[in-house]
């Protein structure tokens, strides 16, 4: 059996596996249920969610709009409102049934109101069950600026079941197929070389990778919890990818890209700076750029985009007075925190980028 157990924020593994969810509901016996999806989750994930699990109680569903552009404060005061309106009290339950935007901004909800409610994460992503599963990161965007807002908090649990891909389309497997890849440089050449040979659309044989992905983060936030030093190698990529991900919101400027598509160009551009700034082996960049070129669209940039990226930078949360901090790599798995990276290095990166 896939479980980590911890006092707050156990995680279970399995499609054979919805008894823990039982037990957790039957432990915090709660005064109201209530069930957070998106209009996504609403017509795809709910009639599979009912089908695994039923309940004696009534339960309410929220519903929000799917799409990054929607976790916002103003998505949290119509909750804050509806939650208010429906009994919400600070004995109740909400489950985020949803990627990455329903259980980040499920869970700053459930953190908030009424200075804190209970809350379950069933992730239906690939990139929520790899990246939000564990780490008990909550929050929303300012504007278009990436989780600005937020709190660490874990949930009382985490249920992944990998049946949920199956109703995914493709391009959403190959966003959270983004963090995995992550997930390998960070961590060690024998699970980057295992991610990269895998076949991501064999969602059948997905549930021993996504786990061991699961494994990597997990380890790294029991040993750093609140980011002071470890957990900031999660970020690999993010930098510049956040920035990316931040501009593409901005629809009149920009495509709008999935945040691993963006995560995919930061690894890329983070990759030849580490190449650049640190001896980053030449031969692993080659392979790291090629093998993200293949799985990810191309992206075009011009100077005004890169200049725009740039300045999107200043917002990253861990930036320290004043300065922009990179993660960079000396090779896989062996990482350096703190690195001052210089804009004309961040334009010859992109550079590169546009040259493959």
């Amino acid at each position: 059996m896939k479980e980590i157990i911890k006092n707050k924020g156990s995680v279970y593994c399995s499609s054979n596996n919805w008894g823990s969810l039982n037990n957790k509901i039957k432990e915090v016996n709660p005064s109201k249920i209530f069930i957070l999806v998106d209009t996504n989750t609403e017509k795809d994930c709910l009639p599979l969610f009912f089908k695994k699990y039923s309940f004696n109680e009534s339960v309410e569903i929220l519903e929000i709009p799917d799409g990054e552009i929607n976790k916002n404060i103003n998505t949290c005061s119509l909750l804050w409102n509806k939650l208010s309106e429906n009994g919400a009290d600070r004995n109740s339950l909400i489950i985020n049934l949803g990627g990455g935007v329903v259980t980040d901004l499920g869970g700053f909800i459930a953190s908030t109101f009424k200075r804190g409610v209970f809350f379950i994460n069933i992730p239906t992503t690939l990139l929520s069950m790899v990246d939000a599963s564990v780490g008990g990161k909550n929050g929303v965007d300012l504007g278009l600026l990436k989780n600005q807002i937020g709190t660490i908090n874990n949930p009382e649990m985490v249920l992944i079941d990998t049946d949920f891909l199956k109703t995914l389309p493709e391009n959403q497997i190959i966003s959270g197929y983004a963090e995995m890849l992550k997930h390998g440089l960070i961590h060690s050449r024998e699970y980057w070389d295992k991610v990269k040979s895998f076949d991501i659309l064999k969602i059948d044989e997905l549930e021993n990778l996504i786990w061991e992905s699961v494994l990597i983060k997990n380890d790294v936030i029991t040993k750093d919890p609140f980011e002071k030093n470890l957990r900031k190698t999660l970020n690999y990529g993010h930098t510049l990818g956040h920035a990316i991900e931040s501009y593409s919101l901005d629809q009149n400027k920009f495509p709008t890209l999935l945040h691993g598509e963006a995560i995919a160009i930061g690894m890329i551009l983070t990759s030849y700076i580490s190449f650049k700034q640190l001896d980053f082996p030449e031969q692993t960049l080659s392979d790291i750029s090629h093998h993200i070129i293949k799985k990810f669209n191309k992206a075009l940039f011009n100077i005004e985009d890169i200049n725009a990226v740039i300045e999107l930078l200043k917002f990253d949360k861990k930036n320290y007075n004043g300065k922009v901090l990179f993660v960079l790599l000396n090779d896989i798995g062996n990482h350096k925190l703190n690195c001052e990276v210089s804009n004309s290095l961040i334009f010859e990166a992109f550079e590169y980028y546009k040259k493959l």
